[in-house]
C-alpha cells in the first residue's frame, strides 16, 4: 500500500532515515533497515576523514534538539567498506541506501560522489550543514556555489541527484531554482535551522562550537512552509524533512507535496522502529479517509 517511486526507483515505503543519525557504520543503517525505513541516508562523508566539533556536540532544547557535530566521518575510502558490508543485506531488506556527500568545492564534491555512486541508490547533496565552515551551508546560501556544485556532480555521475536545502537563507526558492537549472533530480527539504542555546550558570555557550543546528518538532511548520513554496514552483519529487515523529506529521508533509519524507530526532523519541511505526498510521489513516498514498501528495494544493 505504501510503495512509491521516485526517479524511476522503487521503495517499499515513503519513510527514510534523515542524515546525520544512525548512519556512521553499516551496522548502523542496517539496525535502521531493520525498524522499518523504506531507504537508509548515510552520515555526510567527505574526501578526508574528519573528527568534527569538540564536546559538547548535541543538547536537548524544547521543541528539540541544537547539534554541532562538525561533520565528523572516517573519509569516502573508508567509508565504502562500510557500504559494502551491508549492501547486499540491506537490498534483500528491499531498502535503498542515499549517501549523503559534502565538500568544499565542485572537485571535492565530485570525487566522494563518484566514490560513493556505486553503492548507493541516490546521491544527496549536504550543501546546508548550518555549523560547518566553509562547508554546507556556505555553499547552499549562494546560488552561484549550489548551481556550480550541483551542476558538475550530475555530470560526473548516473544515479539520480538531489541537494538538500538549508532554511537558513533569505529566499530559498532562489536557491531551490539555481540547483533544478544545474539538473538535479529532486530536493530535500531542509536542513537544520541555525540556533544557540547558554548556560547561564557557566555563562558561556553550551556547544563546543558555540551554535549548531535545531532539529525536532520545533521546526516541522518551517519545513512544511518550504515543501509547500517548493511544489508550487518546481516540478521535481521533493523529499521533506524536520520535526516528523508521527504519521500525521508525515502525511502533512506530503500533503505539502513531499513524496517521501526523513525522520532523523524522531528515532529518540519513538526508537529505532519509529519507521515501522509511522508506516502504519500512514496506512490506518489512508484506509480511514478510503484513499491512495499517491491522492495526499500535494493534495493540499487543490
Amino acid at each position: 500500500m505504501l510503495k512509491t517511486v521516485i526517479c524511476g526507483i522503487e521503495f517499499k515505503n515513503p519513510v527514510f532515515l534523515a542524515s546525520g543519525i544512525m548512519g556512521e557504520t553499516g551496522s548502523a543503517l542496517k539496525r535502521i533497515a531493520k525498524g522499518g525505513s523504506g531507504a537508509v541516508t548515510t552520515k555526510s562523508i567527505g574526501k578526508e576523514p574528519n573528527p568534527g566539533h569538540r564536546n559538547p556536540t548535541i543538547v536537548e532544547v524544547d521543541g528539540g534538539f541544537l547539534n554541532a557535530m562538525g561533520l565528523p566521518n572516517p573519509g569516502i575510502d573508508e567509508y565504502v567498506k562500510e557500504l559494502q558490508r551491508v549492501r547486499e543485506d540491506l537490498n534483500k531488506m528491499n531498502v535503498r541506501i542515499i549517501g549523503s556527500v559534502y565538500g568544499k568545492d565542485e572537485e571535492e564534491f565530485v570525487e566522494v560522489s563518484k566514490k560513493m555512486e556505486k553503492y548507493v541508490d541516490i546521491i544527496e547533496l549536504n550543501i546546508s550543514c548550518p555549523h560547518a565552515k566553509g562547508y554546507g551551508a556556505t555553499i547552499g546560501q549562494n546560488p552561484e556555489l549550489s548551481y556550480s556544485v550541483c551542476k558538475a556532480v550530475k555530470k560526473s555521475v548516473k544515479i539520480p541527484v538531489f541537494a538538500k536545502l538549508t532554511p537558513n537563507v533569505t529566499d530559498i526558492l532562489e536557491i531551490a531554482n539555481a540547483v533544478v537549472d544545474a539538473g538535479v533530480d529532486g530536493l530535500v527539504a531542509i536542513n537544520t535551522v541555525r540556533g544557540m542555546a547558554i548556560d547561564i550558570r557557566a555563562k558561556k555557550p553550551i556547544l563546543g562550537n558555540k551554535f549548531g543546528g535545531l532539529s525536532g518538532k520545533a521546526i516541522k511548520p518551517i519545513g512544511i512552509k518550504i515543501v509547500w513554496d517548493l511544489y508550487e514552483n518546481f516540478d521535481v519529487p521533493i523529499i521533506g524533512v524536520g520535526g516528523i515523529v508521527s504519521g500525521e506529521d508525515a502525511i502533512e508533509y506530503m500533503m505539502a507535496g513531499a513524496s517521501a519524507v526523513q525522520i532523523g530526532s524522531g528515532v529518540y523519541y519513538r526508537g529505532y522502529d519509529i519507521f515501522k511505526k509511522v508506516c502504519d498510521e500512514i496506512i490506518k489513516f489512508l484506509k480511514e479517509e478510503n484513499l491512495e498514498l499517491k491522492d495526499i501528495i500535494g493534495i493540499a494544493h487543490e
